[in-house]
C-alpha cells in the first residue's frame, strides 16, 4: 500500500515538472523577458518554499553554517538550470528544450566517472549509446528542421543538461541529514541570489503591478520548483531510487505532448520514436544495473 502511495506521489510530482514548458512560453509569447521571468518564479518558490518549512515547523537541528553554505551553493545549479532551460524555451520548440534538457541523465553519469571514479558499466554504456541516438531521432535532425533554429537555443539547452546533472550529483551528497524541507529551502535562497546578481539589471525593468507576470511565473513556480520536490519528498522515500528515477521519466512524455496540445507544436512519428528510445535507455540503466549488482552479489556470497 506504501509502495503504491510512493508511486502515485513520483508520478504527480514528475508530470507536474513536464507541465513548465507551457508557462514559460507563455511568458515569452506575452513579451516577458529571461531575467523577469526567473526573477519572479524564483521569489515565488522562495516564498512558497519557505512557508511551507516555517508552516510544518521543520527540524533546523543538522544544520549548521558549513553545510548551509554548501546547500546554497548547490541550490546555485537549480537556479542555472531555471536559466538555460526557460533560455532553450525561448528559442526552441518545447519539445525539443526537454529533450535537451534530458541529456543530465549520461552527463550524470560522466560527473560520477569523474568524481567518484565509478566506472559506467556496459549496461550503462549501451543506454546511453540508446539515449543519443533517441535524441537524433527526437530533434528531428534528419528532416533538417533544427537547420532553422537559433545556435544559442540549443547552448542553452545543453548547458540545461550539465546544469541539472550538478544539481542531482551533488544534492545526493551534500548535507543529506538535513530535513529536506530545509534543504530545498536553503536551495532556493541560493537560486535566488544567483538570479538576482545574474539578472539584476533587469530588476528594475520588472512590472510589478503587471497580474499577467505574476501569474505565468506562479504557473513556472508552482510547477517547476514547488510541486515536484513536495511530491517527491512523499514518495521517494516509499519506493527504491532505481524505480524512483524510471517513473521520473514520464515528465518527457508530458512535456511533449502538452507542448503539442497546448502550444500546438508538431511532433513527428520521427520524433516520439527517439522519446521512447530515450525512456526505454533510462529504465534499461535502471533495472539492468540493479540486476547486475544483485548478480554480482550473488557471486561473492558463493566465492
Amino acid at each position: 500500500m506504501q509502495k503504491n502511495k510512493g508511486i502515485i506521489y513520483v508520478l504527480i510530482g514528475a508530470t507536474s515538472f513536464g507541465f513548465t514548458p507551457i508557462f514559460a512560453k507563455l511568458s515569452f509569447s506575452l513579451g516577458y523577458s529571461l531575467g523577469q521571468l526567473n526573477i519572479i518564479q524564483m521569489l515565488i518558490s522562495f516564498l512558497i518554499l519557505w512557508g511551507i518549512t516555517l508552516l510544518r515547523r521543520s527540524n533546523f537541528k543538522e544544520l549548521t553554517t558549513k553545510n548551509m553554505a554548501q546547500i546554497m551553493l548547490t541550490g546555485s545549479f537549480v537556479g542555472l538550470t531555471t536559466i538555460f532551460y526557460y533560455g532553450s524555451i525561448q528559442f526552441l520548440p518545447a519539445s525539443l528544450a526537454i529533450i535537451l534538457l534530458f541529456q543530465f541523465v549520461w552527463i550524470g553519469i560522466i560527473y560520477d566517472w569523474i568524481f567518484t571514479k565509478t566506472k559506467p558499466t556496459i549496461i550503462t554504456l549501451l543506454a546511453t549509446v540508446f539515449i543519443l541516438i533517441g535524441v537524433l531521432f527526437a530533434s528531428n535532425i534528419f528532416n533538417g528542421a533544427t537547420q532553422e533554429l537559433p545556435t544559442i537555443g540549443f547552448i542553452y539547452g545543453i548547458l540545461s543538461a550539465f546544469t541539472y546533472a550538478g544539481f542531482i550529483f551533488f544534492s545526493g551528497k551534500v548535507a543529506t541529514s538535513v530535513d529536506p524541507w530545509v534543504r530545498s529551502s536553503f536551495m532556493v535562497s541560493g537560486s535566488v541570489i544567483l538570479v538576482l546578481v545574474l539578472f539584476m539589471k533587469d530588476i528594475p525593468t520588472i512590472p510589478v503591478t503587471d497580474g499577467g507576470l505574476w501569474l505565468v511565473a506562479t504557473g513556472v513556480a508552482l510547477f517547476g520548483a514547488v510541486l515536484p520536490p513536495l511530491f517527491f519528498a512523499q514518495g521517494a522515500p516509499l519506493i527504491t531510487s532505481g524505480l524512483s528515477n524510471i517513473l521520473s521519466a514520464i515528465e518527457l512524455p508530458v512535456a511533449i505532448v502538452s507542448a503539442s496540445i497546448l502550444l500546438s507544436e508538431s511532433v513527428t512519428l520521427l520524433q516520439w520514436m527517439g522519446t521512447i528510445l530515450i525512456i526505454f535507455a533510462i529504465i534499461l540503466n535502471e533495472i539492468g544495473n540493479v540486476r547486475l549488482q544483485a548478480h554480482r552479489a550473488q557471486i561473492k556470497k558463493h566465492t
